[in-house]
C-alpha cells in the first residue's frame, strides 16, 4: 500500500509540549490543546483518522510545576494532580476572553451547551437522531476525543494503537469564535478538499434494474424533458444479484449481470457523449465468490486455495488483500464503466484487529486510490467520524418518505459543518416506507437544490421513481424548473466550494456561525447560508388547504435589505418574518452587495460544463466582490472520454462600488455576458448607459425585465468581451432597490383564498382603509382575528420593506 501514503506532520514541537511520566500536554496554539494519558508512558506520535497534523508554532504560555501542575494561556488554565485522568484530577478553567460564564470543565463530565456534529448514517430515521458533538458550543469549549481511532505507519497502511489504559483528547477553546475553531479542525485534521465541478450538478439515482438501453434512454427523457444531469448512479443491480450462480444474498458483486449490461464499454461511452459520470455501488462485505469474473486473478495475487471454491473474504486490514481489491477487483470495472465508487458499508465498525473500522479503511484508501493518473479524488460513502471531511461525498441513507424526515434533513446537514463535514448527500425525495404525497416531493427537491449534492433518489417500488413527469403537473413544473435552476447555480457553488476549501469554511453554515452573540442566530437551526450569499429558509410542512401556501419561520440578520430570489420580494434585515409560499415559490434570499454568478442558459447542458453565457446578479444597495473560478478539465469533457485532471484556474473579478454606481469585471471572461441589477425596475429618463470593454465597440443592450420571471432587474445584455479587457458598466450614482407597491400582489393572494367571501371583503377592506400606512394595515389585518395561515401571508407583504408608503 505504499502507493496510498498521503503527507502528514504528526509530530508536534517538543517545546509545546509539558510532558511528565505517564502525562503529556501539547500546545497548538493558545486555543487548541491536545491531552494523553498513558498506563504505559508511551505516548502517541502517529497520525490518526482525526489528527494528521501536530506540527504548529510553538504558541506562548506558562507552566507552574510543583504537586499540581498548571499550564496556562491567554484563554484557559489547565489544572493537573498528575493522577490518571479523572473528574477530580484534570479539570479546564476558562478566562472571560473564550467563555462567557467561566464554568470550569473537569474530564469525563459531559460538556455543555454542543451544538452537534452529524451521524453516521440517516438509515431508517424518520425524523430526528443524534448529531453527536462537533468542536462548537455556546459554552465555549468542545471536546473530541481520539483515544479509540486507527492511526496510520510509514508504509501507508493503518495500525492499532497500544494495548493498555491510555486517553487522548483534544480541548478547543475558542468561545464563541466558530469560523475560527473550525479553522482550527481543518488545521489538525486536513482540510476538505476541493471537488469536481461535476458533483453540483443533479444526479439521477434509484435503486432499481435497469437494463443498459433503458437507462440511456431514461437519460435521454430527462433531456428531452430539458431536466439536466450530471452525474448516474448506479445501484446494486448492475451486478449479479440473484442468479442462481449467486451463493448468497446478491448484495456484493463485481461482475456486470449480461442480462442487463451486456457491453459496459458501450454504456459508458454514451453516457459520456451526454457529460455524465458514472457511480456504482459496492456493499463489500460478502467477498468475492467463485463466480465473479475476477475471482482466479484474485486468488493467485492472494495465495488463495481454489480447490473447492470457497470465497475469498472481505478482509479490510489485511493490506494484501486491499492492494488486489483496487488493483484487480474495482481496477477492471473502473476500466469498463465507473467514473468514481458508490461505498455502501453498513457492517459497523468491526474488522479482525480492534478498533479497525472498515469504513474507515474503504473511506481512505479508496479516496486516495480514485486520484490516480492524475484524476480528481472521489469517493460516495457514509461519514466515519472526525476527519471524514477528508473524503467527500457524504451519502447519509435510507431516509423514510415523510415530512418528519424533510423537516430534520436542513438542520442535518448545516449542523454537519460543526464538524466540518460539508458535504452531505441525501435520498432527496426518500428511498423508503411513507406516502405518496406530491407537495412534500417538491419540497424535497427545492431543498436538494440548495443543498450540497442535488441526488434525486428512490428505492425499486415502481411507485416510488422520482422522474418529475410522474407526478402531478404542479409538481411536475416546480421540480423542472428547480431542477434547471440548480444546473444554473453551478458556477457560483463551484466558486464557493473553491474559495470554502481554500480558507477552510464549509459551503453551508448555520446562521450562529455569522453572529454567534444574536439569539434568533439558534432559534433557526434548519435555516443556512449557502456560499457567501445567498440565505436558504427551507419550507418542511406542507401548505394550507385555504391559502395553497406553506410557510417558515425565519430571521433576517441585521445586513441591511435582503431580496427573494424567486419572489423578488424586498426585505428589511435584522428581524423575525415568517415567509409564505407557494409551489413554484422557494425562500432563497440574497442581501444588499451580494454578487452572483450563473450559468446564463434558461436550460443548461448536461455535464456542468463551464457556461458558454455567463449571467451576473448583482443586488444593488452596499458595495460588492466576488471573484468566479473555473477550471480548464471542465471544459474537456467530450468525444466520449473521461475528463483528465487539469485544475488550471481561471479567475474572473467582479466588482460593484455602490456609490458610483459603477460594475467593472476583470479577468478572462470572453464570451457574451448578462447583468442583472436586481431589484431596479425603472431606467431614469436622463440615463445614458456607459460601457467600455465590450467587443468590436458593441455597446450592449438595456432594458428592464424580469429575473426567473418575477424578479424586476435591469439587465445589460455584452455581446461578447475582449479577451484581457475590463468591462465597465456605469450605472447612476447610489442605485437603490425599488420601493414595492405590494396591492396587485395583496389583490392576487386574496383571490386565490379558499375562504368566505365576506373573509375577503374584510381583509381587502383593512388594506384598503389603511393605504399608506403599513402598520394600520397590520393592526387591522390581525384585529380580525383570523388565523395567523390567512392573515400571515399579508402582513409579510406589507411589513416587508419600511421604506414602502
Amino acid at each position: 500500500m505504499s502507493e496510498h501514503v498521503f503527507e502528514t506532520h504528526p509530530k508536534a514541537s517538543p517545546e509545546a509540549t509539558v510532558q511528565g511520566r505517564n502525562y503529556r500536554f501539547t500546545l497548538f496554539n493558545e486555543r487548541l490543546i491536545r491531552f494523553e494519558w498513558a498506563e504505559d508512558g508511551q505516548f502517541e506520535d502517529r497520525a490518526s483518522t482525526f489528527a494528521i497534523n501536530r506540527e504548529f508554532p510553538t504558541p506562548k504560555f506558562r507552566v507552574v510545576d510543583g504537586d499540581e501542575l498548571q499550564i496556562i494561556t491567554d484563554h484557559f488554565l489547565v489544572s493537573y494532580t498528575k493522577e490518571k485522568f479523572s473528574p477530580q484530577s484534570l479539570v479546564f478553567h476558562f478566562n472571560g476572553k473564550s467563555i462567557k460564564y467561566g464554568s470550569p470543565w473537569r474530564f469525563g463530565t459531559p460538556t455543555e451547551f454542543n451544538l452537534g456534529g452529524t451521524a453516521r448514517t440517516l438509515d431508517g430515521v424518520d425524523g430526528r437522531c443524534d448529531m453527536g458533538q462537533g468542536v462548537l458550543s455556546k459554552a465555549g469549549y468542545a471536546v473530541i476525543d481520539d483515544s479509540k481511532s486507527m492511526l496510520f505507519d510509514d508504509s501507508g497502511f493503518v495500525a492499532p494503537r497500544r494495548p493498555g489504559d491510555r486517553f487522548d483528547c483534544y480541548l478547543f477553546c475558542y468561545g464563541r469564535d466558530y469560523k475560527d475553531a473550525i479553522k482550527a479542525l481543518y488545521a489538525v485534521s486536513g482540510k476538505q478538499p476541493a471537488i469536481p465541478r461535476y458533483v453540483l450538478g443533479n444526479w439521477w439515482s434509484r435503486y432499481y434494474a435497469y437494463h443498459q438501453d433503458e437507462y440511456v434512454a431514461l437519460m435521454d427523457k430527462f433531456r428531452a424533458h430539458d431536466i439536466p444531469l450530471s452525474v448516474a448512479v448506479l445501484d446494486m443491480d448492475w451486478h449479479y444479484v440473484s442468479d442462481e450462480r449467486v451463493p448468497h444474498a446478491g448484495w456484493t458483486g463485481y461482475t456486470w449481470d449480461k442480462n442487463l449490461f451486456p457491453d459496459p464499454v458501450k454504456f459508458r461511452e454514451e453516457l459520456h457523449e451526454r457529460y455524465l459520470q458514472i457511480t456504482l455501488n459496492d456493499h463489500p462485505h460478502g467477498g468475492i465468490h467463485a463466480h465473479e469474473d475476477a475471482y482466479e486473478e484474485m486468488a493467485r495475487f492472494l495465495n488463495h486455495d481454489t480447490t473447492n471454491k470457497n470465497p475469498i473474504l472481505f478482509d479490510p486490514a489485511s493490506p494484501r488483500f486491499m492492494q488486489a481489491y483496487f488493483h484487480i477487483l474495482h481496477r477492471r470495472l473502473e476500466n469498463q464503466a465507473c467514473d468514481f465508487w458508490w461505498i455502501d458499508w453498513q457492517q459497523g465498525p468491526y474488522s479482525k484487529i480492534p478498533n479497525f473500522d472498515p469504513l474507515w479503511l474503504l473511506n481512505h484508501f479508496q479516496y486516495l486510490d480514485s486520484s490516480r493518473d492524475g484524476r480528481s479524488p472521489l469517493i460516495f460513502s457514509r461519514y466515519g467520524g472526525p476527519g471524514s471531511h477528508r473524503y467527500p461525498i457524504g451519502f447519509s441513507g435510507d431516509t423514510v418518505v415523510t415530512w418528519s424526515s424533510l423537516a430534520f434533513q436542513p438542520e442535518f446537514t448545516a449542523t454537519a459543518s460543526n464538524i466540518g463535514y460539508g458535504w452531505w448527500s441525501h435520498d432527496i425525495g426518500g428511498h423508503i416506507r411513507g406516502i405518496r404525497d406530491d407537495e412534500l416531493l417538491a419540497r424535497w427537491t427545492q431543498l436538494g437544490v440548495f443543498s450540497p449534492v442535488m441526488r434525486l433518489h428512490s428505492t425499486s417500488s415502481r411507485w416510488m421513481s422520482k422522474e418529475p413527469w410522474l407526478y402531478g403537473d404542479e409538481c411536475a413544473r416546480a421540480m423542472a424548473r428547480f431542477l434547471q435552476f440548480r444546473h444554473r447555480l453551478v458556477p457560483y457553488l463551484y466558486t464557493q466550494s473553491i474559495l470554502g476549501s481554500n480558507t477552510d469554511e464549509p459551503l453551508i453554515q448555520p446562521m450562529y456561525w455569522s453572529y454567534p452573540k444574536r439569539n434568533e442566530a439558534y432559534e433557526v437551526p434548519n435555516q443556512y447560508f449557502l456560499g457567501r450569499d445567498l440565505l436558504v429558509a427551507p419550507i418542511v410542512q406542507p401548505r394550507d388547504r385555504r391559502t395553497g401556501l406553506a410557510s417558515v419561520r425565519a430571521w433576517l440578520p441585521p445586513q441591511g435589505r435582503f431580496v427573494d430570489l424567486f419572489s423578488g420580494t424586498v426585505y428589511d434585515g435584522g428581524r423575525g418574518v415568517t415567509f409564505y409560499r407557494s409551489i413554484s415559490q422557494y425562500p432563497v434570499l440574497a442581501p444588499e452587495g451580494a454578487i452572483l454568478a450563473l450559468d446564463g442558459e434558461d436550460i443548461p447542458r448536461n455535464g456542468c460544463l463551464n457556461p458558454d453565457v455567463l449571467e451576473i446578479i448583482v443586488v444593488v444597495g452596499e458595495d460588492g466582490e466576488t471573484t468566479l473560478i473555473e477550471t480548464a478539465e471542465d471544459n474537456s469533457f467530450n468525444g466520449g472520454s473521461t475528463p483528465q485532471r487539469n485544475l488550471e484556474q481561471s479567475k474572473v473579478l467582479i466588482k460593484f462600488q455602490q456609490q458610483k454606481g459603477e460594475l467593472v469585471i476583470s479577468g478572462s471572461v470572453q464570451r457574451r455576458c448578462i447583468v442583472r441589477f436586481l431589484g431596479l425596475d425603472s431606467i431614469p429618463a436622463d440615463f445614458n448607459l456607459a460601457i467600455s470593454g465590450a467587443e468590436n465597440g458593441e455597446k450592449g443592450d438595456i432594458s428592464i425585465s424580469k429575473f426567473g420571471n418575477s424578479v424586476p432587474c435591469l439587465s445589460v445584455d455584452i455581446p461578447q468581451i475582449k479577451s484581457g479587457v475590463d468591462i465597465v458598466v456605469n450605472l447612476w450614482q447610489n442605485p437603490q432597490l425599488a420601493v414595492q407597491d405590494h396591492t396587485a400582489a395583496l389583490e392576487e393572494l386574496i383571490r386565490g383564498y379558499q375562504i368566505e367571501f365576506g373573509m375577503k371583503d374584510r381583509l381587502w377592506n383593512a388594506i384598503e382603509e389603511g393605504k399608506g400606512q403599513p402598520l394600520k394595515i397590520v393592526s387591522s389585518l390581525l384585529s380580525l382575528g383570523y388565523d395567523d395561515a390567512v392573515v400571515g401571508p399579508l402582513v409579510e407583504l406589507v411589513s416587508a420593506d419600511s421604506r414602502a408608503p
